[in-house]
């Protein structure tokens, strides 16, 4: 298995030059990571804003088992890693260490999902050894998703998941697939996993997927490879769309000085243009390079290495509120010390923190100055709060030299520096015709800047994006208009306002066939009639829930159907929804659901010599979740657990005794009562 990985160290000629003037802003340190049993080690992964206002993330190793004799030079044994969150004023928690078979050593950070839960992988661990999917929770309830299996399919997870506007979350691994190259991959927040497309790797297409995935306009995602193209060893960016469609949007190497083997996210500019790194390439020690949807390519920035300048960013970069970019490089500064090792004989420096404006203006802003000082290598990429500072972690360095969460006051701010977030939208109207419709509404806010959407007419309905917090996507609907007179509406999105303006329905009228349908909890179809007062007037149907799909009818003219689908409800309280046909209302009540589970057999009757039997477990809904337990000794489960279809495996030893032993295994709810002869 060809496994590509992150350098350890980073040999860099020194460049002749002069270093850049010292800086006034300073460092603060929120967190020393010490890798004590409460505490993580190296953290290696950008920062997450949290809904709650605080900061999460991983670190790559420590947790239970992890001793600071184990930190560099001489290498850590222990890779499990821990998820922790963090205040903006360094309050600490952790939240959760990983065990191994649960995963281990986190890669690429968290994405808090639209149901408020984290997710994210880890590039070890599992059932396999190759990597995980995983969700936790803000209070640290833990659950794995996904385990990562031998060949074909994908292994060691690359950079952080990117969720969809179809909801599903979107990822990439490093290796596996087809060709050993790597992959992309889908996976819904409950588990449900599929291989879209494996990398073939040489010069026809990338290979190695280190960086993860963004979303563009077009729906479809953009992302890079370390290696393969056109040049072979240089790397791509490529383009894919959420069905496994993939195309080569870039190859590196092009052009002398050309940037090459990117290794993190891209990220989107106000521009519509996306903006990244490589670690290499330029002249030698890494470059920032714009790249449009279609392939224009323009490198903004060659890094000229310790100790005139950084060298290697690791890690993406941040657009600001002032509109400029800001990142980190993993060496680099002043000092030519080796942070791995305190040698001062040419080694690569400690990393730097950076400003680049879209136009390739470049300011070097700090230099890290190891342990045990503010830390060193800083690999994850930067956020930004509302008051204009930028929050990361440092691989190394601190006290323990095991890493630090650091913030750096960049002055940005809305561009003073103070607490002001910066909001746009747009569009900023909309018009529409008497029949309505539904479209989006774009928010670009600073980064961990809060805002709200809401309706201030009821002809106006926002059905997602009621809330966020930095740059999202407002979906709205407008009812049809029965009145003959135009009417205008607004909605106030981030403080701005948006207007909606409608037609009259110059004398249309619609009736529907009914207003209020029950669906059974199984789900199901249902239909409903549209009158209409003339044959040229024109109507639309919209749903407004995620459960409710239209097959049929979503736009007609004159009299005519709607038909819809709903799926089976898995939850245990009912659930109501609605459409709005030709203006009008329409409420969907799906009874409460629940999953039920058949089991085969319906209990075990266990001969005095014991053994090692199976349960087939059958639930009413594909996508039930489902595990065993037991309270009594004498049974122990060897498997138990499972999504859909499945079995639980349990041994019994022989029963040394005249007694019958009775107990009772608890399978998806329902008691499995096992009974045991004694002996004769």
């Amino acid at each position: 298995m060809k496994i590509l990985r992150i350098p350890l160290f980073v040999v860099l000629i020194i460049a002749a030059g002069q270093p850049f003037p010292a800086r006034a802003q300073t460092v603060t340190i929120l967190h020393f990571f010490a890798g004590t049993p409460t505490d993580g080690a190296l953290p290696k992964d950008k920062l997450l804003w949290g809904s709650d206002g605080n900061l999460y993330g991983t670190t790559s190793s420590g947790g239970t088992n992890f001793s600071v004799t184990e930190v560099y030079p001489n290498f850590l044994t222990n890779y499990e890693g821990t998820v922790f969150r963090i205040s903006p004023s360094g309050s600490f928690t952790d939240l959760y260490e990983f065990a191994g078979s649960d995963g281990a050593n986190p890669y690429g950070g968290l994405v808090q999902g639209s149901d408020s839960n984290f997710y994210g992988t880890t590039s070890q661990g599992g059932t396999t050894g190759n990597g995980t999917v995983f969700r936790i929770d803000p209070s640290g309830t833990f659950t794995s998703l996904y385990s990562f299996g031998d060949a074909p399919d994908g292994s060691t997870p690359g950079g952080e998941l990117a969720q969809g506007s179809d909801g599903y979350f979107y990822g990439t691994t490093r290796g596996g697939g087809t060709h050993n190259e790597g992959t992309v991959f889908r996976i819904s927040p409950s588990g449900t996993y599929t291989s879209l497309y494996s990398f073939a790797g040489g010069s026809s297409d990338g290979a190695g997927a280190f960086g993860g995935l963004i979303q563009g306009s077009d729906s479809n995602f953009y992302g890079t490879t370390v290696l393969g193209g056109t040049y072979e060893t240089g790397g791509t960016v490529y383009r894919i769309s959420p069905s496994g469609v993939e195309s080569i949007v870039y190859s590196f190497g092009a052009m002398p000085g050309d940037g090459a083997e990117p290794q993190c996210a891209l990220v989107l500019g106000s521009d519509s243009n996306f903006y990244g790194t490589t670690f290499q390439g330029g002249t030698g020690y890494g470059t920032v390079f714009r790249i449009s949807p279609s392939g224009t390519y323009t490198s903004l920035y060659a890094f000229g290495g310790s100790p005139v300048d950084g060298a290697g960013p690791l890690a993406g970069l941040v657009l600001g509120s002032d509109g400029n970019f800001y990142g980190t490089t993993f060496t680099g500064g002043t000092t030519n010390t080796n942070p791995y090792t305190g040698s001062s004989n040419n080694g690569p420096g400690y990393g730097t923190l950076f400003a680049i404006s879209p136009s390739g203006t470049y300011t070097s802003l700090y230099f890290f100055t190891g342990s045990p000082g503010d830390g060193a290598v800083p690999s994850g990429a930067l956020v930004e709060d509302n008051g204009g500072n930028v929050y990361g972690t440092t691989y190394i360095g601190g006290t323990s030299n095991t890493g630090t969460v650091f913030k750096f006051a960049t002055g940005s701010g809305g561009g003073n520096g103070g607490t002001n977030c910066s909001y746009a939208i747009s569009p900023t109207n909309a018009v529409y015709a008497a029949a309505g419709g539904s479209s989006t509404v774009s928010v670009t806010a600073s980064n961990g800047c809060a805002w709200t959407a809401v309706s201030n007419d009821g002809f106006i309905t926002i059905t997602s994006g009621s809330s966020g917090s930095g740059h999202g996507t407002v979906h709205y609907t407008v009812a049809g208009n029965t009145n003959s007179t135009e009417q205008v509406g607004t909605m106030t999105i981030a403080g701005q306002t948006f207007t909606v303006t409608e037609a009259g329905a110059a004398g249309c009228s619609f009736t529907v066939s009914k207003t209020n349908i029950t669906v059974m909890a199984k789900g199901g179809k249902g239909t409903i009639s549209v009158k209409a007062s003339a044959k040229d007037c024109s109507w639309t149907a919209v749903s407004n829930n995620s459960f409710i799909t239209i097959t049929a009818g979503a736009n007609g003219t004159g009299s005519g159907k709607v038909s819809f689908v709903v799926p089976g409800n898995t939850n245990t309280t009912a659930i109501a929804g609605t459409i709005t046909v030709a203006g009008q209302t329409v409420t969907i009540d799906q009874a409460l659901g629940g999953c039920t589970f058949k089991l085969s057999p319906k209990d075990g009757k266990i001969k005095s010599t014991g053994g090692t039997f199976t349960v087939k477990v059958t639930p009413n809904l594909s996508d039930c979740d489902w595990s065993a337990t037991t309270t009594d000794s004498f049974i122990t489960i060897v498997s138990g657990s499972g999504t859909g279809k499945g079995s639980v495996s349990y041994t019994v030893p022989a029963n040394a005794t005249t007694n019958v032993l009775t107990g009772t295994i608890t399978i998806g709810g329902q008691a499995f009562t096992v009974t045991q002869a004694g002996a004769k």
